[in-house]
C-alpha cells in the first residue's frame, strides 16, 4: 500500500493526519513513538470488535522518518466544525455525541488497560503539592473500579461527520474503566475548548440518557483535572488546579 503522502487533513498535539490514497495517514509527531502506534493499533482492533463507527486500521509502520497507521479515512468534518459553520447543526450535534458516548458506554471491555492505575500514575507524576496529591489518591482509591469502554478523549474534534454518519477517531487513550469518569473528561475538555454553556449542555444530555447522576460526574472532577496537568497544556494549568482543589 505505498502511496505519496497526501495533504494534511488536521493536526492535534501528538499526530498529523495526511490523504493517504483512499486511506488516512495518521503520523506521530514525536519519531520515536513507535509503541504509541502500534497500541493505537491494537487497540482499534479490539475496539472494532465492538461494531462501533471507528477506523480499521490497514497497515502499521514507518513513514517518512515517523511512525504512523493507515487507516479509514473518516467522512468529512468535524462535528465541532460541522456545528460552528451551522448553528442549526448544534442540537443535533451535541444529540450524536451523547449517543455516541453511550455506545461506547454499552460495552464491557476488559482487555484494555484499567483507568484507575493510570490516573493514580498521572496524580503520582504531577507537580502539585503533597497533601492535594494524598488526598486525590485516597479520592481516586474509594471511586468504583468500572469495566467499560472508555474512549479518553471523547470531544467534538474527535467524531468526523455529520450527525447519523460520524466516525470516532483518536483512541490511544482508550481504557476499561466506569463510564463517569470517561464522561468527567470529556465534560473537562470541552469546558476549556467550547466553553461552559457547551459543556454543560453535553453533561445535561447525557444525565438525562443515562443511569449516572451529575454527583457520581462531579466525584472524578478533582481527580480527572489533576491528571490533566501531567499533560503539559499551560493554559489550562490554573483552571485545572481550581477544580482539583475542589
Amino acid at each position: 500500500m505505498d502511496q505519496k503522502i497526501g495533504p494534511l487533513l488536521g493536526s492535534g498535539k501528538m499526530a498529523e493526519a495526511f490523504h493517504y490514497g483512499e486511506h488516512v495517514l495518521k503520523l506521530y509527531r514525536d519519531p520515536a513513538n513507535r509503541s504509541v502506534a502500534f497500541g493505537e493499533a491494537a487497540i482499534l482492533a479490539i475496539v472494532g470488535e465492538h461494531g462501533l463507527p471507528t477506523p480499521a486500521v490497514h497497515q502499521a509502520g514507518p513513514y517518512a522518518g515517523r511512525w504512523g497507521l493507515v487507516m479509514d479515512r473518516a467522512p468529512g468534518e468535524p462535528l465541532a466544525s460541522l456545528a460552528a459553520a451551522d448553528p442549526t447543526l448544534l442540537s443535533a450535534a451535541l444529540e450524536a455525541m451523547v449517543q455516541l458516548h453511550l455506545a461506547i458506554h454499552a460495552r464491557t471491555e476488559v482487555r484494555l488497560s484499567p483507568l484507575k492505575p493510570r490516573l493514580a500514575d498521572r496524580l503520582g507524576r504531577v507537580d502539585i503539592d503533597a497533601a492535594l496529591r494524598a488526598r486525590l489518591l485516597a479520592r481516586l482509591a474509594e471511586l468504583p473500579e468500572g469495566n467499560r469502554l472508555c474512549h479518553g478523549d471523547f470531544h467534538p474534534f474527535n467524531i468526523i461527520g455529520p450527525p447519523g454518519a460520524a466516525m470516532i477517531v483518536d483512541w490511544p487513550d482508550a481504557t476499561s474503566g466506569p463510564p463517569a469518569a470517561d464522561v468527567a473528561r470529556s465534560y473537562l475538555l470541552m469546558r476549556h475548548g467550547a466553553g461552559h454553556e457547551l459543556a454543560d449542555a453535553y453533561l445535561a444530555g447525557y444525565l438525562a440518557a443515562s443511569e449516572l447522576t451529575e454527583a457520581d460526574i462531579r466525584a472524578w472532577l478533582p481527580i480527572i483535572a489533576a491528571a490533566r496537568l501531567a499533560e503539559n497544556v499551560p493554559e489550562e494549568n490554573e483552571r485545572l488546579l481550581a477544580l482539583a482543589r475542589g
